[in-house]
């Protein structure tokens, strides 16, 4: 990790944290490394089952960083994309704990994110267009997967900003909590999550994001090649065994 970026463990849970307080956590070179890196560790540590992203000082992340931008600093990563993430998330699932902007790359880089829990007073937005600029970071390709249609091409075309009380209403946002409370949301989740066997979560998460891809003849096939290993698993047994012994589990990730 770098100074741009700082992760800390809560149990099972990495908590990543984009630490540009004093640019609205805008992303350049540096913060799109960091957090390539924390999203590389968390998919290759066996005891973190999830993850939680987030941004110092009250602010998730205000997009891309244009002055770095006009430099030629390069926020993106080859192989994850804009911050480290857009192009290739985790394999894990990952919450984005949202307080103040999430904005242009920003609201992109929450869109990355499997859940989103949002402080009541946060503000969502892809005001690109209003820069000359489009919102190429999978801003256009997730958003309307996420919300109805017609929003989605409001929220785009307008570039407006739209409050996290009326994107929960949407579907957009999981959780609301109050202003400064978003982590602690966030990180309440993530521990129910991470209560479950890791290996389980990350098919369930890989069936969930691919399966919009399959056809349905190759679906019941391609489902099986995700989840047949977790069936063979010793984790697979251990479930099971605590179950029946009244105890709670000790997953293994194996």
């Amino acid at each position: 990790m770098t100074d741009a970026v700082l992760t800390e463990e809560d149990g099972a849970v990495l908590i990543i944290t984009i630490n540009r307080p004093e640019a609205r956590n805008a992303v350049n070179g540096e913060v799109a490394k960091g957090i390539a890196a924390a999203l590389d560790e968390l998919d290759s540590r066996k005891d973190l089952s999830i993850g939680v992203l987030t941004g110092a000082g009250g602010t998730f992340c205000s997009g891309m960083d244009l002055k770095g931008f006009l430099t030629g600093d390069n926020p993106t990563v080859e192989g994850r994309g804009f911050a480290g993430i857009t192009e290739r998330p985790a394999a894990k699932p990952l919450i984005a704990a949202v307080e103040g902007y999430a904005l242009a790359g920003g609201c992109e880089v929450a869109l990355s994110c499997d859940m989103i829990v949002a402080s009541r007073d946060a503000q969502f937005g892809l005001p690109e267009p209003k820069r000359g600029l489009v919102a190429a970071g999978g801003g256009l390709l997730r958003l309307p997967q996420r919300i109805p249609f017609h929003i989605a091409m409001e929220i785009a075309l307008t570039g407006d900003k739209y409050p996290a009380e009326r994107m929960a209403e949407l579907g957009f946002v999981n959780r609301l909590a109050e202003p400064g409370g978003a982590l602690a949301a966030a990180k309440e989740l993530a521990l129910k999550v991470a209560e479950n066997a890791p290996l389980a979560l990350a098919a369930t998460k890989k069936v969930i994001v691919e399966s919009a891809d399959w056809s349905s003849a190759e679906a019941w096939k391609k489902q099986q090649d995700i989840t047949l290993p977790v069936f063979t698993s010793k984790d697979a047994q251990e479930g099971p065994a605590a179950f029946a012994e009244k105890r709670k589990p000790n997953w293994k990730g194996e």
